[in-house]
């Protein structure tokens, strides 16, 4: 069919504005925040000042300070502090585990004797049990294996094996084990009772059970908090210098005797080391999260590596769309 002379087709035709495209034409003008603005700005002054005051203080002796930061001294009571650390977060663990498992036992003699030990530990100061370990052998100056209330077969002395490397670490577990003992028996309950049942359908043993089934997903919930204990133990180990192990901070206060003058300059430096592994266990915890967040997330959180990528692609995105305008 023929269009009659000066028709318009449909494709020609002048599309008239309408209120939506004239909106989608106009640039969204993002909502103005005047006191997030002002916050971020006092902010950004306060820790600029407290950053100025770190430098350009003399009384901190930054000279001081990188002198005994890699000293061997500082050194050998940085390793020292590290094994009070590993050895007491493997006793603890094992300890808190045991401790667990009677909690939630059918026996009530081992539900009972969990809940005091648990409730004692957690009751006395870390310091008063470590002092008391410390002076054992005023009350015990000999340790025997036997038959209970009859002759011994073996005696020890109780000041031998006692140094001060086994006092710390016997201190720091007992600790350790009444605070691991909350964790693991709250990742055990927060498996959901379905898998236990559905185990005992099967007619599975419950050795089994608990080997194969529960703790399996109780570890979801007691790794990640068991690692986020383990910065409160490093800085526990700060304690042992009063059980007379020259650990990092026991070095530090022995230095500062010897140096009055760099007593400042030392703790600096005590400061920045444990600044340093709780900041490494701190990025253990992140990882260890990030791997049993899996199948319970939609998705994995982004690494810190990865978000500072999605950042300056934000950023780079950003200006262009700036400098286009």
């Amino acid at each position: 069919m023929s269009e009659p002379p000066g028709a318009v087709t449909l494709a020609e035709a002048p599309v008239a504005d309408t209120p939506s495209d004239k909106l989608t034409a106009q640039r969204v003008q993002p909502l103005r925040r005047p006191g997030r603005w002002i916050a971020t700005a006092v902010v950004l002054v306060l820790v600029a000042q407290f950053v100025h005051g770190l430098v350009s203080n003399p009384f901190y002796q930054w000279d001081r300070f990188g002198y005994w930061f890699l000293r061997p001294v500082i050194l050998d009571g940085l390793i020292v502090t590290l094994e009070v650390t590993f050895y007491s977060a493997v006793l603890g663990l094992l300890g808190g585990i045991l401790l667990a498992l009677a909690r939630l036992s059918k026996s009530p003699v081992l539900r009972a004797v969990s809940w005091t030990y648990v409730w004692a530990l957690r009751s006395i100061p870390l310091i008063v049990v470590l002092l008391f370990l410390y002076n054992f052998s005023a009350l015990y100056q000999t340790l025997s294996l036997g038959v209970p209330f009859g002759p011994a077969f073996f005696t020890f002395d109780e000041s031998r094996l006692a140094t001060d490397m086994v006092i710390a670490v016997v201190g720091l577990s007992l600790n350790e084990a009444a605070y691991a003992a909350e964790v693991v028996r709250g990742g055990i309950l927060s498996v959901d009772q379905g898998q236990q049942e559905a185990a005992a359908a099967l007619g599975l043993p419950k050795v089994y059970q608990f080997r194969r089934i529960v703790f399996p997903q109780a570890l979801r919930s007691i790794v990640p908090n068991y690692v986020n204990q383990l910065i409160g133990l490093v800085k526990s180990t700060s304690l042992v210098f009063y059980v007379s192990l020259l650990d990092l901070f026991g070095t530090a206060q022995t230095m500062g005797a010897t140096y009055p003058g760099d007593i400042v300059s030392l703790l600096l430096v005590v400061t920045v080391w444990y600044l340093i592994l709780t900041s490494l266990v701190s990025v253990v915890q992140f990882y260890v999260e990030r791997y049993y967040a899996r199948g319970a997330t939609r998705s994995l959180p982004p690494t810190p590596l990865q978000q500072l990528r999605t950042g300056l692609t934000d950023l780079r995105a950003r200006i262009r769309r700036e400098a286009a305008v």
